[in-house]
């Protein structure tokens, strides 16, 4: 039989027991976004960036299976970022399609290595480019056009990934060209390799990555006259803006010192391409 002291007793380290989990509730909630807090006073609050990590997309981004760590492009520059905002790096795993979502949900701060395509713009906020990302193709071995009007033909048959800025790129540039649309990129690459398509588009972050993976499938070629996709940060829609102005800032001040690039090459250099291997005359 318990008696009242022991009650008493019971009843002290309910109360106690109660106020470490609501202590913890408490401090679970402080990590998490505020009523009509900013993502810059979040950022500086919790002393946390939060971006998406996307599995299998290097040079963007590459996840070491036994380590857990992540490294490539977007990893650099938000390790970066995040320490010029006196925080550390916070990654969720996602995909292309999900993080606009991820970033809709505040599941994360900032999606990097976006398109600014219209259909994105209608959820999210972007920044101003990273880089220009060049739409290039892979020829197959003895298809060697030069120009964009070399493709336009109905004899030539592109590979594209259906719904990728490629396709919508391919479809806009090339009506006449006889468009083989697939689900995949590897399906595109396939394509080619199999001799069922003439070359794929690719921008050149991408193509680079593929041709030095497989040299059989062709070769990288920058057709005339150049052009190009920016490539963009993606952020939430926010009343306050000064999150975005910082890193436009950010961003600006990266690329006169040259950072932007060697953030580039260094990722480059996880699927083996060094500097020589990037076709003269092109920018990022």
């Amino acid at each position: 039989m318990v008696n009242r002291r022991e009650i008493g007793s019971l009843v002290g380290l309910g109360a106690a027991a109660a106020a470490i989990a609501a202590g913890s509730t408490v401090t679970q909630a402080a990590a998490q976004a505020q009523p009509g807090e900013s993502t810059f006073a979040q950022i500086r609050r919790t002393k946390k960036l939060r971006i998406a990590g996307i599995v299998g997309t290097e040079p963007y981004y590459h996840k070491d299976i036994a380590t857990g760590q992540w490294s490539g492009f977007c990893v650099a520059m938000a390790t970066d970022l995040a320490k010029s905002l006196e925080a550390e790096v916070e990654i969720v795993e996602s995909t292309w399609g999900n993080s606009v979502l991820d970033l809709q949900s505040n599941k994360i701060d900032i999606m990097f290595g976006l398109s600014p395509t219209p259909s994105r713009a209608l959820i999210v906020e972007f920044t101003r480019p990273i880089m220009n990302n060049t739409f290039t193709i892979i020829a197959k071995p003895g298809f060697e056009p030069k120009t964009w009007d070399d493709l336009n033909k109905p004899d030539v048959r592109v590979a594209v990934d259906i719904g990728s800025t490629h396709d919508l790129y391919a479809r806009r540039i090339l009506p006449k060209a006889t468009l083989v649309a697939l689900k995949t990129p590897d399906e595109a690459v396939l394509a080619v390799q199999a001799g069922r398509a003439d070359c794929l588009i690719q921008v050149a972050m991408l193509s680079l990555v593929t041709v030095k993976k497989n040299a059989k499938v062709g070769k990288v070629i920058i057709p005339t006259p150049v052009a190009a996709q920016p490539t963009c940060c993606g952020v939430r829609v926010d009343v306050d803006t000064r999150f975005r102005t910082y890193v436009d800032n950010w961003l600006e001040y990266s690329r006169a010192l040259g950072a932007l690039r060697e953030w580039i090459l260094g990722s480059l250099a996880l699927v083996n391409i060094q500097e020589q291997d990037v076709p003269p005359g092109l920018q990022f």
